[in-house]
């Protein structure tokens, strides 16, 4: 691997907070909730009944080449696509302006297309097989987003997709910044989608015991790190990233939001759902990440924890962070968890988070740990509880783990040209 940095300049956000980064983050810096009863779909049948949609999204924007896919593609892709646009945006980059061959995506999504797989399912289960639409298996496979995006641009650089649960997003950026790293592309678009607040996506993970039941008071139904926390809730929605290496930007004289400069990755090698109790497979991984930006614990200044709001899943998190960041962890290191407000956006979730990092080290600001109103005592950090605190963030870290033992984190520095 040679020495290049590698930047970020692009942020595309759809979240259940808003359907841009703008009006996300100042739903995070106000500690707002965008949870609430889910309205795309009867729940009368189920225990639980609430979620974090992306609300008013049309698809149809976002398909410019081929509007006919609007209709056709699962909705994840279309929050992909969506992303996309909105990153390329925001990083000014023009592409017809450059050399599409050294231009990659690497955009994957835990789950994939669920929505066109129930309701070509439902199809054949009344119908027979020849009800089932040709476009079903294109669409629902993972990898289509990051294939949709480079046909809409004509990007032909180094293009797949990573599902790996709930660390998708985190991955897919840390191995895109490897390819950079690696010369093989200038510019990476990267991160997660994700759509599975349907009856079987509801279902699944409700009968696993893994979501929140607090029907009755959604926005607060997410509360990381609370001795009454019961579960995550489930959002959607997508966030990704536009990377490229300090010379392509420098030479755009494009803004530049940090450098990212550490990315570590390892396996529990436990157990299907659960993390390790003491969190060594999740503290190799922040160890990884440290070695590879050349930085000590105390110099991470912020931590946007996984904080799913489960009750192993936080103290295992908390046990991970004690063992890498040892007496630093409860004296200076502040954490939070945004999905106390936006819910878990599985493999998108990684995207989001990190773009909440961003915005952190932009504007020297916290954003908040919503519903701490007993904060359990194993879980003994500084987690910026209920509101957002001005503090000087340099260097920030976002960890992100998925069910099969999967962890990534992804380390952000403000950026120095000569540092």
């Amino acid at each position: 691997m040679t020495d290049r940095r590698i930047v970020i300049t692009g942020i595309g956000v759809l979240s259940p907070l808003g359907n841009n980064l703008k009006t996300t983050w100042e739903g995070m810096k106000a500690g707002r909730s965008g949870i609430g009863t889910i309205t795309s779909m009867d729940t009368s049948e189920f225990s639980v009944k609430i979620g974090g949609e992306v609300k008013e999204f049309d698809p149809t924007p976002w398909f410019k080449k081929n509007p006919r896919e609007a209709r056709r593609a699962d909705r994840f892709e279309a929050f992909a696509l969506a992303g996309t646009a909105m990153a390329l945006e925001d990083a000014g980059i023009e592409p017809e302006g450059e050399d599409k061959t050294r231009v990659g995506v690497m955009v994957g999504s835990g789950i994939g297309g669920l929505g066109i797989h129930s309701a070509e399912a439902e199809k054949m289960f009344k119908g027979g097989p020849r009800r089932v639409s040709p476009f079903l298996i294109p669409y629902m496979i993972t990898n289509m987003a990051s294939g949709l995006i480079s046909m809409e641009y004509g990007f032909g650089g180094p293009n797949m997709s990573i599902s790996t649960a709930c660390a998708t997003a985190n991955h897919c950026i840390g191995e895109a910044w490897r390819i950079m790293k690696f010369g093989d592309a200038d510019v990476m678009i990267c991160g997660g989608a994700e759509a599975s607040i349907l009856p079987i996506g509801i279902a699944g993970f409700a009968n696993m015991k893994a979501l929140s039941t607090r029907n009755d008071e959604p926005e607060r139904a997410s509360r990381p790190y609370d001795v009454a926390r019961d579960g995550f809730v489930m959002g959607e929605g997508c966030g990704i990233v536009i990377l490229e290496t300090l010379e392509h930007a420098l030479s755009r004289k494009a803004y530049i939001y940090a450098e990212l400069v550490g990315y570590g990755l390892s396996a529990d090698a436990y157990h299907l759902t659960a993390p390790m109790p003491n969190g060594e497979g999740a503290a190799r991984c922040m160890q990884m990440a440290l070695a590879h930006a050349g930085l000590n614990p105390a110099d991470i200044d912020y931590i946007n924890t996984h904080g799913t709001s489960t009750s192993l899943g936080d103290i295992c998190e908390v046990n991970a962070i004690k063992s890498t960041f040892g007496d630093y962890a409860r004296n200076g290191l502040v954490i939070s968890s945004t999905k106390s407000m936006t819910g878990h956006l599985l493999g998108a979730a990684g995207g989001v988070e990190l773009a909440a990092c961003l915005m952190a080290i932009r504007d020297n600001l916290v954003p908040p740990t919503i519903n701490v109103d007993n904060q359990d005592p194993q879980c003994d950090l500084d987690v910026t509880p209920n509101a957002a605190r001005s503090m000087k963030v340099d260097v920030a870290l976002s960890n992100s783990f998925g069910f099969g033992g999967h962890n990534a984190s992804l380390i952000v520095k403000r950026f120095s040209e000569y540092s």
